[in-house]
């Protein structure tokens, strides 16, 4: 879907992106993660020529985007940004609606759209014809994203979207987008520098440090086979929080004992849950055995049967 070939970015004499080379693949969440400065906003501007890159080529469905024209490249690719942009002279539904009515969308067709995406996005009715600056900071955001995603574009691209939020906020607002059926049909590039965001909503990371790409990869890539110690000591602060969200129950099948004798006052638990969700289940449910199912073998888990197989797949990994 995106094919970056050697791209750079240099401000007179400060080079911002160091000739780096990557692909994101149709229907993936690719994230851009690193400190401040590292280069990884200047790139996803580059990607809908906002900024123009110094060297190198992009790609979007095998067309390079420097043959495209500006706009129309900018209006079929969503864009969420942190501080919202959202002009303060429109309405909530007038903001929403910008891309549908610069491709001529009939009345009828953005009214659908925007009330559909005000729904799915948990923005009451009443707030139509409200204007931004009477809203809180994650009903604005909420309404950066419908924004984003009411022409339906293919790609999305998200520069630090939850970022202004406080904590509580953007783990609410962000668990409501990563629902989003839309979220799940489109190719997304996302930046952030939140590290927990970035594991939760990626399928593979991009790690950047001024302005060159130290490794690409799954998450459980990045944790268990850094490429050298930059990789390893970034995640170190949260290293066992990470590995227990990134660590699924199939992944540790091989390693979790049979058990014929299931009690039904067990807790079912999907085999894709990770081991976080896990350890919450045995806290919440004050259960001491959850029962998970994996191409027609039922497995019982216990709190140590757990710890054990999570610890063999570090080991082999």
């Amino acid at each position: 879907m995106i094919d970056a070939k050697n791209i750079s970015k240099k401000f007179k004499q400060q080079t911002a992106v160091d000739a780096i080379s990557f692909s994101v693949n149709e229907g993936e969440n690719f994230v851009l993660l690193g400190t401040s400065g590292c280069g990884k906003t200047t790139t996803l501007k580059m990607l809908n020529r906002l900024i123009e890159p110094t060297d190198g080529e992009i790609f979007i469905n095998q067309k390079n985007i420097r043959n495209e024209n500006a706009e129309t490249l900018r209006r079929s690719i969503g864009y969420a940004l942190q501080n919202t942009g959202l002009f303060p002279h429109y309405t909530v539904a007038e903001n929403i609606a910008v891309v549908p009515k610069l491709f001529k969308w009939s009345k009828e067709k953005i009214r659908a759209r925007v009330e559909e995406l005000m729904i799915k996005l948990h923005l009451s009715k009443e707030y139509y014809d409200t204007y931004p600056n009477e809203l809180s900071g994650g009903q604005q955001q909420r309404v950066g994203l419908a924004r984003a995603l009411a022409a339906d574009a293919g790609i999305l691209l998200m520069d630090e979207p939850f970022g202004a939020l406080d904590p509580i906020t953007r783990t609410r607002v962000r668990n409501d987008f990563k629902n989003l059926e839309e979220f799940k049909k489109k190719t997304i590039v996302l930046v952030t520098h939140d590290v927990q965001e970035a594991f939760e909503l990626a399928d593979r990371i991009c790690l950047m440090d001024k302005g060159k790409i130290v490794q690409t990869g799954k998450p459980t890539e990045l944790l268990f086979k850094p490429a050298n110690d930059f990789v390893k000591t970034f995640f170190d602060e949260q290293r066992l929080q990470l590995e227990y969200k990134s660590v699924t129950i199939k992944m540790l099948w091989q390693f979790l004992n049979d058990n014929g004798n299931i009690e039904s006052s067990a807790t079912e638990i999907a085999a894709d849950r990770n081991v976080w969700q896990a350890l919450e289940c045995f806290s919440l449910n004050e259960t001491d055995a959850l029962i998970a199912h994996k191409n027609g073998i039922t497995k019982k888990i216990s709190y140590a049967s757990l710890m054990n197989a999570f610890n063999q797949y570090k080991k082999a990994n």
